[in-house]
């Protein structure tokens, strides 16, 4: 009897345990800005680095965007994912200001309200353009996809730059 009260205990604190964990084990979004889509589960093999852009128009949002489309290929082994929680059409009138070289190669795909942020847990409370906003975030998932690594800005400045990205992916590698 005590050895399956030992067991159910461990099991509702594993439960507990994952329920409380910032990381979905799998999940899909859709791009706006082509007919791509991702899903989590088939990056398996890759890093995945999560770039959960502000809502509404945000030019560090673009200037983040590009740097990191600029900088991307030395780091051929990362997934640079770039996510917005705006209306699809919000999404492509922004998209409009993003080269096409750069959405060739990085599509925006869409967090529909914010689901995916609220998933991983990303806070919530940042004012921008008089709207409640998630902050600015980049969560990076290994080759599992769990989480080993995660920033949140304090304004929608606050970034983590392409060469901090390639220092931590060095240094993620190198464990």
């Amino acid at each position: 009897m005590k050895k399956w009260l030992s067991m159910l205990i461990l099991l509702i604190a594993g439960v507990n345990i994952s329920a409380q964990t910032n990381n979905p084990n799998n999940f899909t979004l859709y791009s706006v800005s082509d007919s791509s889509k991702f899903t989590l589960s088939e990056a398996k093999g890759k890093y995945v680095v999560l770039h959960f852009l502000l809502k509404t128009e945000c030019p560090y949002c673009l200037r983040h965007t590009s740097d990191y489309a600029a900088n991307a290929d030395s780091l051929p082994d990362v997934l640079q994912i770039f996510i917005k929680p705006d209306a699809k059409e919000d999404i492509k009138k922004w998209t409009d200001k993003v080269p096409d070289r750069i959405l060739n190669k990085f599509p925006i795909y869409q967090d529909v309200n914010a689901s995916l942020a609220n998933q991983f847990k990303i806070k919530n409370g940042y004012f921008f353009h008089n709207e409640e906003v998630h902050y600015p975030a980049l969560i990076i998932l290994d080759t599992t996809g769990k989480e080993v690594f995660r920033y949140v800005g304090t304004s929608n400045a606050d970034r983590y730059s392409f060469a901090q990205l390639k220092a931590k992916m060095k240094e993620l590698k190198s464990n």
